[in-house]
């Protein structure tokens, strides 16, 4: 590691989380498939609401011939609590027609060709690699990785494609998975995004954004 901060923020976030009790704070998948259609579901919305979505969409869509070949409507209706749902309904039908016509109807293993999937960009792409492949080709960077990373003075960008270039340069490749997920539990219960629980953070003395803003209330 590159960055004596950084050690000391890895340390913290693996002692204070467990990623392999946490399975109910992400999506739920059976398959890349599932990984796939429920990641372009997440954008804009929790993972605990896709999860709800997904258990009646993929009873009734279970792999990419079937989603490829459903009526417009009837997925609009299946996931209209996620939002932005007409656009994630065009969006996931056409990843599912993209699957059929050119991959043989499975998902590609890799960063280029999952980038030409509609609804697909490097955050979903890094996402699916990790998870439904079990490798990392670099780091997922939501909402809440963002503002944790940034907050933590690890990157001074707002874009989130730079904002993964800095992460890369700074951590292991072995580690680009993982942090994906710590960065998001501490987001989700300490570094909220309104009334970030400063005070009863660990890392205060590292963070970038706390040593600016001393008199940030705690909440929960």
């Amino acid at each position: 590691m590159s960055s004596p901060d950084f050690c000391f923020i890895y340390h913290y976030l693996c002692d204070t989380y467990d990623l392999s009790q946490s399975g109910d704070e992400f999506l739920h998948f059976n398959n890349p498939f599932e990984v796939l259609v429920a990641t372009i579901l997440s954008a804009q919305t929790t993972d605990r609401c896709v999860n709800q979505v997904t258990k009646v969409l993929f009873a009734r869509y279970p792999d990419a011939d079937s989603l490829a070949k459903a009526d417009h409507t009837e997925v609009e209706e299946i996931i209209h609590s996620t939002g932005f749902y007409r656009a994630k309904t065009r969006n996931i039908i056409a990843a599912a027609q993209t699957l059929m016509d050119t991959f043989d109807g499975s998902v590609p293993e890799d960063m280029s060709h999952l980038l030409t999937i509609p609804g697909v960009g490097r955050k979903t792409a890094n996402i699916v690699i990790h998870h439904a492949f079990g490798r990392s080709e670099g780091i997922a960077v939501d909402t809440h990785v963002r503002r944790v990373s940034t907050r933590l003075g690890l990157s001074n960008h707002s874009d989130p494609d730079k904002i993964e270039q800095d992460l890369l340069a700074l951590i292991p490749p072995d580690l680009w998975g993982e942090m994906n997920g710590l960065f998001i539990l501490h987001g989700r219960h300490i570094c909220h995004a309104r009334r970030p629980a400063c005070t009863q953070c660990g890392l205060i003395s590292h963070c970038k954004y706390a040593k600016t803003n001393p008199d940030l209330p705690s909440h929960r």
